[in-house]
């Protein structure tokens, strides 16, 4: 059973999430983790650990290019590892809150 969640499906509370968790909220969104997904999900993480936000979808970009290499920071690669909305599927299976950007 998956913890509390806002009426769009993110967690009400950061400390909510662990990595079960993080396989549920993914399997709602029709998506099986791989270790390509994990990588994106924990730099999401850390970013937001690191400013208190979610990371927008630009951001999140260069972020990955930084910090894994330019072949994964690309913006297609996050849209077909997190089809249709990355930034908002990515921060909400990692248990953060909808990204200021996100509608």
């Amino acid at each position: 059973m998956l913890p509390p969640r806002d009426k769009e499906g993110f967690l009400k509370s950061l400390d909510d999430w662990n990595e079960d968790v993080a396989d549920a909220l993914a399997q709602a969104e029709g998506i099986d983790l791989t270790p390509e997904h994990w990588e994106i999900i924990h730099l999401a993480r850390d970013f937001h650990r690191e400013f208190a936000l979610s990371p927008a979808m630009r951001i999140l970009v260069r972020r990955v290019r930084d910090t894994v290499g330019a072949e994964k920071g690309r913006s297609i690669h996050l849209l077909r590892l997190f089809p249709d909305r990355p930034a908002r599927k990515i921060s909400k299976i990692a248990g953060l809150p909808k990204p200021t950007n996100c509608d």
